[in-house]
């Protein structure tokens, strides 16, 4: 008999435990990404270097600490740009803050490009902007992702 209540006390407070921990991640709303600038920089080794500036909005009352921000830049499907970050600053809730980032531009996905658009008669290019931004603590990884077309005149 007391070995059927201890296992019973035992699963009621794993019940206890796992139930407290689900309701510590936060409900937040993924934060909004929009271009902010993209510029040249001088190369190093060879690669065309860029500068790139992300506003970033916090739409949640908790401020946003983010560890770090993994993106990409694609054009027909055809990654050219990526890189990744940890130096992003914490943004306050209701508000938002600018994150720069560096990037390197992939040769050979330019010359991919290049080739499928000397074939192609479509006069516009799909691109696609994916981000992961991770946060510190219990709060969920948020990928953000935005699509459209650059319309060729």
């Amino acid at each position: 008999m007391q070995m059927l209540f201890l296992k019973v006390a035992f699963f009621l407070l794993g019940l206890i435990l796992f139930t407290s921990c689900a309701s510590i991640t936060a409900d937040i709303d993924p934060p909004k990404v929009s271009l902010e600038s993209f510029r040249s920089l001088p190369s190093e080794g060879g690669a065309p270097r860029f500068e790139i500036k992300l506003r970033v909005i916090n739409p949640n009352k908790e401020a946003l600490d983010i560890v770090g921000i993994s993106y990409s830049i694609a054009l027909l499907d055809k990654e050219l740009i990526s890189g990744v970050t940890s130096e992003v600053p914490r943004i306050a809730g209701y508000s938002e803050g600018v994150v720069t980032l560096g990037a390197r531009l992939q040769l050979f996905e330019v010359l991919r490009l290049l080739a499928s658009v000397g074939t192609s008669a479509s006069q516009e290019l799909a691109y696609r902007f994916s981000a992961k931004i991770d946060f510190s603590g219990f709060v969920p990884t948020q990928r953000v992702e935005e699509t459209g077309e650059i319309t060729l005149n």
